[in-house]
């Protein structure tokens, strides 16, 4: 049997915080939009930490009052490194711009629901339990979206124009064909919640904590309730190094950090610790006159630096105008899409650059200097804010830090070459599967 519904203007697949965005935007300009989601909200996902940035998009959309309400605020973010005897807290107030100085910490089963929500009372039309299968644009003006819902019965529906925001499952790439592996980058991930994580004191409780180890980092992520958001990020290898279960590998490796070992002496867990494999990739496909990839579902980069759902907003968001511009049959519209291209891969290099250095040691040793040297705390401090899509004069200082990391990296090639041959391994191994929880 096989179920139709009425055409629509826009489908979305897909209802994460670059879909939800895009389709509260397009619904309030008055298009029919339909929403189709695979899983129904809430549900828990990574990626807790928004950036200060983040929060005009939220302003923007209409939630930034419902944001604050779940959200635990954060003014900076602290850097543990073992090679050096004191952390380094860079505050959002120190960046180039001043005007944003704090973000919030999220739980994003609340967040997404929020920006969804949203998007219903713009107009949307959410069908959850739906899922697309394949999609048909043998048709110029109206694409054929075919898949099947919660029941498992076949739906179709016509549309004018198809997104595609189904995130790491990268519906379209996959139909085209169009997704690449970076090879520059591969990682794992292994994290859960907890309670009674050791926490900073006054202002400095909702900070991000990015601490390093020998095969990686972890992050710490303060929520409200008391609940904390604490992963690693490691190479492949090691976690397929592990000759035990998940929570076990998750613990010793915690212990091998003292100051990690330190901020979880009294933590439990609240669910079963997860792991995930990071690999990055991109499509080569990105828009088209009635088709167009958003957030994850374009292109995914590691999780550190807090940028995937700031950058899931900016294309959710700059998006929209685009889709908006085709519909009208602007003669402009493949202009609009080569300019939102560019800002969406501007974005992605930027930070991919800090990424794919992260654990290098000429980085750690640059980014650990207490001084803010030629404005570089500055620099890292508004890229860690999100401010990479601005007016703010950033380029100069992250061009004078990317010069001193080479410097610095020069005079101490032996180390940083032994971590880069590391990296150059991880990267060329295969990429690490979800496990399910205690695995």
């Amino acid at each position: 049997m096989t179920t139709s519904s009425n055409t629509c203007d826009v489908l979305v697949l897909g209802s994460g915080p670059a879909g939800s965005s895009l389709a509260a935007i397009l619904a309030e300009k008055g298009w029919q939009v339909d929403v189709w989601e695979k899983d129904p909200h809430p549900r828990f996902h990574i990626g807790e930490s928004l950036l200060p940035h983040t929060l005009p998009f939220l302003k923007q959309l209409g939630v930034l009052e419902e944001v604050k309400r779940i959200g635990l605020q954060k003014f900076g973010a602290e850097l543990v490194s073992p090679d050096h005897d004191e952390s380094v807290t860079l505050y959002f107030s120190g960046a180039m711009d001043k005007n944003h100085p704090y973000a919030y910490q999220v739980r994003r089963s609340e967040f997404d629901e929020i920006l969804l929500k949203n998007s219903q009372k713009k107009g949307a039309h959410v069908r959850e339990g739906f899922e697309a299968k394949t999609v048909d644009f043998s048709d110029p003006s109206l694409a054929t979206i075919h898949g099947k819902n919660a029941q498992g019965i076949a739906v179709s529906q016509q549309a004018r124009y198809v997104v595609d925001a189904t995130g790491r499952q990268t519906f379209l790439a996959n139909q085209f064909n169009t997704k690449q592996r970076n090879l520059q980058h591969n990682s794992a991930s292994v994290f859960g919640h907890f309670e009674d994580v050791v926490r900073h004191s006054g202002k400095d409780e909702g900070n991000l904590t990015i601490c390093w180890f020998d095969q990686g980092w972890f992050w710490i992520i303060p929520l409200t309730d008391g609940v904390t958001s604490v992963g690693m990020v490691c190479w492949p290898s090691y976690l397929k190094s592990r000759t035990n279960n998940l929570e076990d590998f998750f613990w010793q490796t915690v212990h091998m950090s003292l100051p990690m070992t330190h901020r979880m002496k009294k933590a439990t867990s609240i669910m079963p610790i997860v792991a995930t494999g990071n690999y990055a990739y991109q499509s080569t496909v990105m828009t088209g006159s009635q088709f167009m990839l958003v957030g994850d579902a374009f292109a995914f980069v590691d999780p550190i630096l807090s940028s995937g759902v700031h950058l899931a907003l900016h294309s959710g968001i700059r998006g929209a105008d685009v889709v908006d511009a085709y519909l009208h049959g602007h003669a402009q519209a493949g202009q609009k899409a080569r300019d939102f291209e560019t800002a969406v891969k501007h974005g992605l290099k930027t930070y991919s650059w800090f990424i794919y250095r992260i654990t290098q040691p000429a980085f750690r040793n640059l980014a650990m200097v207490p001084r803010n040297f030629f404005r570089i705390h500055e620099a890292i401090s508004s890229m860690l804010a999100g401010d990479v899509f601005g007016t703010t004069p950033v380029q100069l200082p992250l061009f004078l830090f990317k010069g001193l990391y080479y410097l610095i990296a020069m005079l101490d090639l032996k180390a940083n070459l032994v971590q880069y041959q590391k990296r150059k391994r991880a990267v060329e191994e295969e990429p690490v599967a979800s496990l399910p929880p205690g695995q």
